[in-house]
């Protein structure tokens, strides 16, 4: 657009060909703040073949969604890639890529035999895959994945064999609602190739054997992706009417900022459209003379201005890179100017070409009671929203020039609602002709007020003149009048807009009657006018009841963009979702109120954990500082689902490198429709300061240990922070069916367990009852009383023997309090028992080797020969020693030099006797302080024990009486 850059490259000669040389990579951490890399080759076509390379890189789901080994990989090569001028890789790099605790990025290198040194060098080759792996083992140690193997291999064998790793992954990581013959479990020898590819020791793979790195390894790799792939390709069915898809759409799409102040760009629309949005505004306002080029701005603000025709180009440039179907461009059109109009319609001919859909398909006129093409119909097409003329003579005066919006007589008239702008009064008039400051003249306050109400500038757009208005055929924006009237007229091509208030009173007061509406037309939904600092609001609301095109301001990087880009990730990133059958189904009423249930809709149950016990959820690489840090984890569905958030407590120590959070599970009991559901899990440090999220649809959630590598507020994946967790998803089963359930998936084991139970209790009946409190017999057909004597009569014959000797067993068993005797007898006492004693012998070792460290620094003083008068004295005497005969002596100085030694010796031995009692004084006090620090964890430990104890007797107890 430089008229300078083009006059130096010669880009208006006629055949020039020197964009066909050109390469422009744009990447920036969100669609705002871009960077633009400019390359040119020598031959014509290489930047084309470059750009379609990189595209595919960028657009394969799994640039996105790679496992969480890749990430650890991209580490590695990034570290081989910054080499030195000796071509080796600086240690200062490692502690530049792991900053969080640099003694332990030490300390993994030395037990990886590396330099570690600020200074130092590692040769690549003394830095292979193997080694690198190593010092991730050592830097950040995986206690909660030991916990997991322990828990499902052979006891006292350090690994698990090819059989106990096929029945951890039927049971851990597979879904269990899948049939086993459709999807049949994996088999010992099928898992010998995970073997393979993930255990580090050779000898391990001959014997058919993982170690618990390679289980570390394992659940690192691509085939523990917490996302259903399946899903992020193009799955859903393509051939249904436009209405029955929820579709990407975007609010004041040229917007980089704010709604008020701000630039203005048509490189949003490029970013927009290549993120998979299918939905853009333009907001057309008339160009003043001489040129008259009609362009786009936020009416009434201070908002920049950018030229009509270079948005379009925008869009004709980016629609369908990243997804084929169909593009719909929203305007909102303050253009009065017949003569603009024909120029805006000319550009949209010209610059689109047959991308342009300007005549409804045959196969779907735009007649009452036929619905939509479907986005297959539609491939690579470009849709155009905008008021259409009307057929009949009697035109009327646009809104604008007449000052107010009248139309109280006519219930769906082709104007209105589609612009969603504040109107802000100011001097932008000025800069007019003249005759157009007379319509601004002539609105009184109240209108004025009425335009700078929510709905923005809709009354002020104008009537679209006849070059515009044949552009226009399946979706022609009407004023909403009823959802009575709608039916009544029954036409799928009108569509009609709604600021976030007036469709959330709509959905709250008639949600069922907005269901239907949305199966049959589309509805646009868009911020409320006194959002001016472009935030959102949660879309979710919207999507319950069924609304298409939900826009958000695509500039704003909050909790509902996040949601929007995450949900629209999938299917293909096509930009449209198919909606559930219940909201696409004319014979199928839907409401998202709904309190109990919905028909033939399966509630889901989705459980966040890490463990079978108590919780372990695990942080890997959280931040790039020592901080405290914290999970929420959180469900966005249905009004009426469950629980919607929980966070966990602060790690207890400054721990970003391997945080572990001991929590109970985090269970959404019941998810009424988990086809509108999602999981989000976010990271935060300790002050508030966001470290990382990840939206997952609940459909696409896989069950099982993983790690979710976590994303930026952009949505861009983080290389080094991920979390580790255990996700469960089920069918919902109420409390008063669970046993029903278990009973028919499994009858003959919840046959055998009830046999179990009934012996156990019949044992356990008889030695509390003793010999004076035996069971009645058969033929007493009655209830024992507290006397043991039958006080109620039973029927006679099998069925009153039956229930009198179960009765019996319920009056005879009584819970035992557990003495304190038997509870220090238990497993997990005895475990810390024995951790204690060891820790005592430690403090021990520790005494005895500051005691001998102590005596041997005193065994080389007492050794060292006297050195008399100090330093100086020395240093005379070296200096004397020459001219002085060897022979000469001095009798007394001998004597007293002996005197000296003598006290010497007694001045060291004081010391030492001192040292010695101040040692065996700290080390008395360390013993007395750690005994009394480990008698109150056996307090503890026996008061949960207890509690445990209670607790499993209070449930065997209910189970017996179920």
């Amino acid at each position: 657009q430089c008229q300078k850059l083009r006059e130096v490259f010669n880009l208006d000669y006629p055949h020039s060909t020197f964009l066909l040389k050109t390469l422009t990579i744009v990447s920036g951490p969100d669609m705002v703040d871009l960077t633009f890399h400019n390359f040119v080759s020598y031959k014509e076509n290489v930047g084309k073949s470059w750009a379609e390379d990189i595209m595919a890189i960028v657009r394969n789901p799994l640039t996105y969604n790679a496992a969480r080994y890749t990430f650890l990989e991209k580490i590695l090569v990034k570290l081989k890639m910054q080499l030195n001028a000796e071509g080796k890789i600086p240690v200062r790099n490692i502690f530049q890529m792991f900053p969080a605790d640099r003694k332990r990025v030490e300390a993994a290198l030395s037990a990886c035999h590396l330099p570690k040194g600020k200074n130092d060098a590692i040769n690549p080759e003394d830095f292979p895959e193997t080694v690198y792996k190593t010092f991730l083992m050592n830097l950040c140690p995986r206690p909660e994945i030991d916990e997991i193997f322990t828990s499902h291999h052979l006891k006292a064998k350090p690994y698990m064999t090819k059989e106990h790793l096929a029945k951890f992954i039927n049971k851990k990581q597979r879904d269990s609602r899948l049939n086993d013959i459709l999807f049949p479990p994996a088999k010992p020898e099928q898992v010998q190739s995970l073997i393979e590819k993930y255990e580090p020791s050779g000898i391990n793979i001959q014997r058919g054997q993982l170690s618990p790195e390679g289980m570390v390894w394992f659940l690192c790799g691509p085939e523990n992706n917490v996302v259903a792939l399946d899903k992020l390709l193009l799955y859903q069915d393509m051939t249904q009417p436009l209405s029955h898809y929820f579709i990407n759409s975007s609010h004041n799409t040229y917007l980089t900022a704010g709604q008020f102040s701000g630039i203005s760009s048509p490189e949003m629309y490029r970013q927009a459209l290549l993120a998979g949005c299918r939905c853009v505004e333009l907001d057309c306002w008339k160009g003043r003379p001489p040129d008259e080029e009609p362009i786009i701005t936020h009416g009434f603000t201070m908002t920049t201005e950018i030229l009509f025709k270079d948005a379009i180009e925008a869009i004709a440039e980016s629609a369908f890179k990243t997804s084929l179907y169909p593009v719909i461009l929203s305007f909102e059109n303050h253009v009065d100017s017949p003569k603009q109009q024909a120029k805006m319609a000319e550009y949209c001919r010209t610059i689109f070409g047959d991308m342009l859909l300007t005549e409804p398909l045959e196969k779907y006129p735009l007649k009452p009671g036929v619905p939509l093409p479907s986005p297959k119909d539609l491939l690579g097409k470009i849709l155009i929203k905008n008021k259409k003329k009307q057929s009949t003579s009697g035109k009327r005066q646009n809104s604008l020039k007449k000052g107010r919006n009248v139309e109280p007589e006519i219930i769906e008239q082709p104007t209105t609602m589609d612009a969603e702008d504040t109107i802000w009064a100011g001097d932008v008039a000025e800069e007019e002709p003249e005759e157009e400051e007379e319509p601004l003249r002539n609105l009184d306050e109240e209108e004025i007020k009425k335009m700078q109400s929510d709905e923005g500038t809709a009354g002020l757009e104008v009537t679209a003149y006849e070059e515009m208005s044949s552009l226009v055929n399946y979706i022609q924006p009407i004023k909403f009048d009823s959802f009575e009237v709608s039916a009544q007229k029954n036409r799928s091509y009108v569509i009609s807009s709604f600021t976030e208030l007036k469709a959330y009173d709509l959905l709250t007061k008639f949600p069922v009657q907005f269901v239907e509406y949305n199966k049959r037309q589309m509805s646009r939904i868009y911020p409320k006018g006194t959002r001016m600092d472009s935030s959102n609001y949660m879309p979710q609301m919207f999507w319950n009841v069924g609304c298409q095109m939900v826009a958000l301001n695509f500039q704003t990087m909050d909790v509902p963009m996040q949601q929007n880009m995450a949900l629209f990730e999938f299917n293909g990133q096509c930009g449209y979702l198919l909606k559930h059958e219940f909201m696409r189904r004319p014979d199928k009423q839907f409401d998202p109120f709904s309190v109990d249930r919905i028909d033939v809709v399966v509630a889901s149950t989705l459980s966040v954990t890490a463990s079978t016990a108590r919780g372990i959820l695990s942080g890997q690489f959280l931040s790039d500082r020592s901080v405290k840090t914290y999970v929420e984890v959180e469900l966005f569905g249905l009004p009426r689902d469950t629980k919607r958030k929980y966070r966990t407590k602060l790690t207890s120590t400054a721990n970003s490198i391997n945080p572990v959070w001991k929590e109970e599970a985090f269970v959404f009991e019941k998810i009424m429709m988990p086809e509108l559901a999602s999981l989000k899990i976010v990271a935060w440090e300790e002050g508030g300061k966001f470290i990382g999220h990840r939206v997952i649809p609940v459909t696409a959630v896989h069950s099982g240990y993983h790690h979710v590598c976590l994303r930026s507020e952009s949505g861009m994946p983080l290389t080094m922070p991920s979390l580790f967790v255990y996700l469960e998803v089920k069918d919902y089963v109420p409390d008063a069916w669970a046993d029903l359930t278990i009973a028919l998936s499994n009858p003959i084991k919840f046959f055998s367990l009830q046999d179990k139970r009934s012996i156990k209790l019949k044992d356990g009946s008889a030695e509390r009852l003793g010999p004076q409190r035996s069971l009645p017999p058969a033929e007493s057909n009655g209830i024992p009383d507290s006397a043991g004597k039958c006080s109620v009569p039973l029927p006679n014959g099998p069925a009153g023997k039956a229930v009198g000797q179960t009765a019996s067993l319920f009056c005879a068993l009584e819970p035992q309090t557990a003495s304190l005797a038997e509870l220090q007898q238990m497993k997990l006492f005895l475990k810390l028992l024995k951790k204690q004693e060891k820790e005592l012998r430690e403090l021990e070792r520790k005494g005895w080797k500051r005691k001998e460290e102590l005596l041997q620094k005193y065994s080389v003083l007492f050794a060292e020969p006297p050195c008399y008068g100090g330093k100086k004295r020395t240093m005379h005497n070296r200096k004397t020693q020459k001219k002085r005969s060897s022979t000469t002596g001095d009798v007394g100085t001998c004597a007293n030099r002996v005197e000296m030694a003598e006290s010497k010796v007694l001045e060291l031995r004081e010391r030492l006797e001192m040292e010695l009692i101040q040692l065996g004084e700290e080390h008395h006090d360390g013993i007395r302080r750690k005994k009394v620090q480990q008698a109150t964890e056996q307090v503890t430990k026996i008061i949960e024990l207890a509690r445990e104890r209670q607790a499993a007797e209070l449930k065997a107890l209910k189970d017996s009486s179920e």
